[in-house]
């Protein structure tokens, strides 16, 4: 494993609703290495979101972007709920989410679904086809229809109204997430599937020719393929084993991961990653974060589900500090966490009891206990 060293520098940005529960779960496995010396962190606090209106009057303050831009990693809870939504649209709490993502540059977003063998029933398919499940969505993130110009909503001649969104990506844009994809699945199974509507969009062409020539230029040791994107929609709840990597733009990726979250039973299983360019040295900017919302209905109450949380931790060893060995840990921890029957209310069968979020985060400590 790591030796313990100080100067991996992380802002914590626990934000609203469940937020600052689940991350107090993350962080004392952050403590747990630090006190059995196996990796030390400079950890930063700050707000984001709602919690940051209500003490700055905007949702992300220029002095917290600049923390996120110096630090190695931002983990990252969640942003949002009903007490803000009367806000005008530029001071919503997720505004200062999408700041981050766009003054970080983080244009390759990571959503693993994995599907632990203590929860393939609570998945809305057959165990058989979802149990083993390990798959990974690369998905395009600051590109596509989601920001390309022109864009808007205008008045016709004769007084009604037309809304436009254009679809476009320029081939540098596809080229560095395709690298991303390929980088990821040379470290698992090396098959990489490209996502598209190639066969009514220009740009699906684009991206087929461009994602074909990186992988013939650079990844020759790949297997790539292609796929419509409403067939992939079908194939993931009729064989979703059968992928690996999944690499797509803002769209598709926005639509297909949330299908593929579902296999797993629980949005509050499930971390993400986005991931910036490589620089010189080889690092990337980076925020961690659950795939889950604020769920601002059980906030406070302790009864939120820290895993994606703490597995979002996990991702952040793996791909921001190259700590593969501990990333392993945290998620054999909570592997075994879930065989002992320990299950929050969003994750129990019928007949089981639902324990708290401390009581959660405290399980996995024990286990980490063991494993160590």
């Amino acid at each position: 494993m790591a030796q313990s060293q100080s100067n991996r520098r992380v802002l914590v940005l626990p934000g609203d609703g469940i937020g600052p529960e689940i991350m107090h779960e993350a962080l004392r496995v952050v403590h747990f290495f630090d006190r059995r010396h196996i990796a030390s962190f400079d950890i930063a606090e700050d707000l984001v979101g709602g919690a940051a209106y209500d003490a700055y009057g905007t949702p992300l303050r220029d002095a917290t972007l600049l923390k996120a831009l110096a630090s190695d990693a931002v983990l990252f809870g969640s942003v949002g709920g009903p007490k803000w939504e009367k806000l005008p649209f530029e001071l919503w709490p997720e505004r200062g989410l999408l700041r981050l993502r766009k003054e970080m540059a983080l244009f390759a977003n990571l959503r693993p679904a994995v599907v632990f063998d203590a929860l393939a029933e609570a998945s809305s398919l057959k165990r058989e086809l979802v149990a083993g499940l390990d798959l990974v969505i690369v998905r395009e993130l600051t590109g596509g229809i989601y920001f390309g110009e022109p864009r808007g909503i205008e008045t016709l001649a004769d007084g009604s109204r037309r809304g436009i969104n254009t679809e476009v990506y320029d081939e540098s844009e596809i080229e560095r997430v395709v690298r991303v994809a390929c980088e990821l699945a040379r470290k698992r199974d090396g098959r990489v599937c490209e996502v598209d509507k190639a066969n009514v969009m220009e740009s699906g062409g684009l991206w087929r020719e461009v994602a074909q020539r990186v992988r013939d230029t650079e990844y020759p040791d790949i297997e790539l393929s292609f796929m419509y994107a409403d067939n992939c929609a079908m194939q993931l709840v009729r064989n979703p084993k059968q992928f690996d990597v999944i690499v797509t733009g803002n769209l598709f990726g926005d639509i297909l991961s949330d299908c593929a979250a579902m296999l797993t039973g629980s949005l509050g299983m499930l971390p993400s990653a986005s991931l910036g360019e490589a620089d010189a040295t080889g690092r990337r900017r980076a925020l961690y974060e659950p795939v889950h919302g604020s769920a601002p209905d059980i906030a406070g109450k302790n009864l939120a589900n820290p895993l994606a949380c703490i597995l979002s931790l996990a991702m952040m060893l793996r791909y921001s500090f190259d700590m593969g060995e501990e990333a392993d840990l945290v998620e054999n921890a909570v592997r075994r966490t879930l065989a002992a029957g320990v299950r929050t209310n969003d994750i129990a069968g019928s007949g089981m009891r639902g324990v708290s979020t401390r009581e959660m985060g405290d399980a996995v400590l024990r286990e980490l206990e063991h494993l160590v």
